[in-house]
């Protein structure tokens, strides 16, 4: 199906959600790379605060590194080529670079009230 590989800049774990303020970006990142996963895609994820010798396995990331320094991490590769760097692509972008469309369900709404003088 394809790899994706995550070069992400540094945070205080390998998914960037722990602490006692979490970033949205990042929890909707990581469950769309589990959902990813899911639909069989090879995943690698590396932080560059524990990682650092996996920023040096691609010429690419390097020069990237060079060039923009830390501003453009997150960086993505698909099959070893930059597909995006400096944001977290949302799951409809991840999707398509691997040929599938987002089956996402829609976040269910609360019915109305059919009660009165209980809202």
């Amino acid at each position: 199906m394809g790899m994706l590989e995550v070069f992400d800049r540094p945070l205080c774990c390998s998914t960037g959600i722990c602490g006692p303020s979490v970033d949205p970006a990042l929890v909707h990142f990581a469950a769309d790379l589990d959902w990813l996963k899911s639909q069989g895609v090879e995943l690698h994820r590396y932080n560059l605060a524990f990682e650092p010798a996996a920023f040096t396995k691609y010429e690419q990331v390097k020069e990237a590194l060079r060039v923009g320094q830390v501003a453009c991490l997150p960086l993505l590769l698909k099959d070893g080529q930059i597909v995006s760097q400096g944001r977290y692509p949302a799951r409809g972008e991840l999707a398509a670079w691997f040929g599938m469309t987002d089956k996402q369900e829609p976040i269910a709404t609360p019915a109305p009230c059919c009660q009165s003088g209980c809202c």
